[in-house]
């Protein structure tokens, strides 16, 4: 229970949570199809990257870089990759979002919380599917911009993901002014790869948790809840 003096907020994942399933493979193969399908023709060397990140001879950073470049191209200008995303939002909203998620996004706003979305999703794409929620606090992953504004393949800063997520949802409440003594923080994610911010939040929320995260969350007492039904 919070009291009146509290600030509430309710941060949600996006892939797997509000989502029911994960974003950056479809929208490369979504965005890649419109921007130069030939570039589809790439995809074995993509599987090539996938598999020297699971020998550990690349990180996850340098498999999303690598992925972005080969099927998206290394600078795509801005207006046209949003148009591709607006369409891509538009498929996500229209047939892939969990039922349960809405709900509950619908119970957070009743209850007053300030709905934020924290995803290592790129921004350039998570942007027009937050904003199709409702939801104007988004915490995503960045893309670096050429001289004329282009999206670069490149990162700038760190993926938000695991520990950078925690660290990037700690900078935003500094950011605004937010006192996290006062804060009542209610988090939602589906992976254990959340659990610097589980840890941190007043009320974690494990939903359809993979086997490792279902352990974790029943070893601390964590909320379980099935948005797949």
């Amino acid at each position: 229970m919070t009291d009146s003096k509290h600030t509430r907020i309710a941060i949600y994942d996006l892939d797997r949570t509000i989502t029911s399933l994960p974003t950056w493979t479809p929208y490369l193969l979504f965005a890649g199809w419109r921007l130069g399908p030939a570039r589809l023709l790439l995809l074995p060397t993509v599987s090539l990257g996938a598999l020297a990140r699971a020998l550990g001879a690349i990180d996850r950073d340098q498999l999303k870089e690598l992925m972005h470049s080969m099927l998206l191209g290394r600078a795509v200008p801005a207006k046209r990759l949003a148009a591709v995303s607006d369409a891509f939002a538009d498929w996500i909203v229209g047939h892939h979002l969990r039922d349960g998620a809405l709900a509950q996004i619908a119970v957070d706003r009743a209850e007053g919380r300030r709905i934020v979305i924290a995803t290592a999703a790129h921004r350039f794409y998570a942007e027009p599917i937050a904003r199709r929620l409702g939801v104007a606090d988004l915490l995503a992953t960045l893309a670096q911009r050429g001289p004329d504004g282009q999206i670069l393949s490149r990162l700038d800063g760190l993926n938000c993901y695991g520990v950078a997520k925690h660290a990037m949802i700690s900078r935003w409440f500094s950011q605004t002014g937010l006192d996290r003594q006062t804060t009542h923080i209610r988090f939602y994610s589906d992976h254990a790869s959340d659990q610097p911010t589980f840890e941190w939040v007043d009320e974690p929320v494990a939903v359809n948790p993979h086997a490792p995260l279902r352990r974790l969350a029943t070893e601390r007492g964590w909320q379980i809840v099935d948005w797949r039904r």
